[in-house]
């Protein structure tokens, strides 16, 4: 017994042919909006704007810029904690904003940039 499908679903070679080839384009659109964001530049400020941090697209700290009226020599310890809140915000947006543009470009399909 043959189980008949409905029309365009299977679809033989040419089906596949053409899900092959759109997984290629998504995955060159993939490679260049991670270029894209990799080149990106993020700002991100914390205790009450005391710290700036710039990032890029690769994590990687450009700067962090801080006000003179937190330091403290007898407090250092607000200092390092607000530093580390910048440093783990910014590290949040770059991550946050890769996935949203990743996935303008993968849809909902789960796990897709892993497969790339």
């Amino acid at each position: 017994m043959k189980a008949r499908l409905p029309k365009g679903v299977g679809g033989g070679p040419q089906n596949m042919q053409g899900m092959i080839r759109q997984a290629q384009k998504m995955q060159e659109e993939i490679a260049a909006k991670q270029e894209e964001l990799s080149a990106r530049e993020y700002e991100v400020s914390a205790g009450g704007g005391v710290v700036t941090v710039r990032i890029n697209g690769k994590k990687e700290i450009l700067s962090i810029d801080i006000k003179p009226e937190i330091v403290d020599p007898d407090d250092i310890e607000t200092l390092s904690d607000i530093l580390v809140a910048g440093v783990n915000e910014a590290i949040k947006k770059v991550e946050s904003e890769s996935a949203a543009e990743i996935e303008k470009i993968t849809g909902s399909l789960p796990g897709v940039p892993g497969l790339f």
